[in-house]
């Protein structure tokens, strides 16, 4: 754990023990924001989404990612303040650590068997894509008797619902999610955050769903997964837009499972991750 460091408050001058965050690096090393103790801590009295993040680089592998920046709660007055964290000193090029290339995404490990070919051979729409779409929308058909035993042959085939609304999208996810294995997926109770997407919960499971029609970004899929962290629970992600590049790295490096859907309603996996849970279940 990283050492307590003395902030002193620009309101009342008091100052306060405050211990620096340790976040774990994709690679698995520590990331500890490096503070500038030197500069004076901010009084913060507007909270942004931009500002709440920080970019630190990973010692170990040079990897580069943004991290919840350092914040303290003043004991004596109540104010909270900012504390500085130094800058990046040089930025990598693409296709660094920092800026790792997107993966091609091999196969499934597991595709779903092939129906067998008929006198007339296999038609035009006969392909990977119509045995991909068997797989994830009705897990048990076309299985073999050696495949009876597994989850996936043991569910009936998921029935959609047409996405018209946010809500559509939102109670999809839930179904999906029910049809999965998960138990009790539900909307969490409270005053609800601040944000497009949509928290979903269940034991074991954090899951969020972005009804919106811009990609989900890098922020969206480590903020499912520290929610994820902190519940010791798995962590999912839904989106009708899909996910930018980097989304989709970060989320192969930390394991959470990415789901698109389309207007129909059925949900489709992204990643590697996402087969594996739509193979397993819950």
């Amino acid at each position: 754990m990283a050492e307590a460091v003395p902030v002193r408050c620009p309101a009342c001058l008091r100052e306060n023990g405050y211990t620096v965050p340790v976040f774990p690096c994709a690679c698995g090393s520590p990331v500890v924001p490096p503070l500038d103790l030197a500069a004076e801590p901010l009084p913060l009295t507007r909270r942004t989404w931009s500002e709440t993040w920080v970019a630190v680089r990973c010692g170990a592998c040079g990897r580069e990612g943004e991290w919840p920046h350092p914040e303290v709660g003043c004991a004596s007055c109540g104010t909270v303040v900012r504390i500085p964290v130094h800058p990046l000193t040089a930025e990598p090029g693409a296709g660094s650590p920092g800026h790792p290339t997107p993966r091609p995404r091999p196969a499934p490990a597991h595709p779903a068997p092939a129906p067998a070919p008929d006198a007339s051979g296999p038609g035009p729409g006969q392909g990977r894509s119509q045995g991909r779409g068997a797989a994830v929308g009705g897990a048990g058909a076309g299985a073999g008797p050696g495949h009876a035993s597994s989850p996936a042959a043991r569910r009936p085939a998921f029935r959609p619902l047409t996405i018209r609304t946010a809500r559509d999208a939102v109670t999809t996810a839930a179904l999906y999610l029910r049809w999965l294995g998960f138990q009790d997926v539900r909307q969490p109770d409270g005053r609800p955050v601040p944000s497009a997407a949509v928290d979903l919960r269940a034991p074991g499971l954090v899951a969020q769903v972005d009804p919106t029609t811009a990609p989900a970004g890098l922020r969206a899929v480590e903020c499912v997964w520290l929610n994820g962290l902190t519940s010791c629970a798995t962590s999912v992600y839904f989106a009708l837009a899909g996910y930018t590049d980097e989304a989709r790295i970060r989320a192969d490096d930390l394991g959470i499972p990415l789901f698109v859907m389309d207007l129909t309603g059925m949900p489709q996996p992204v990643n590697d991750p996402a087969d594996e849970l739509l193979g397993t279940g819950a």
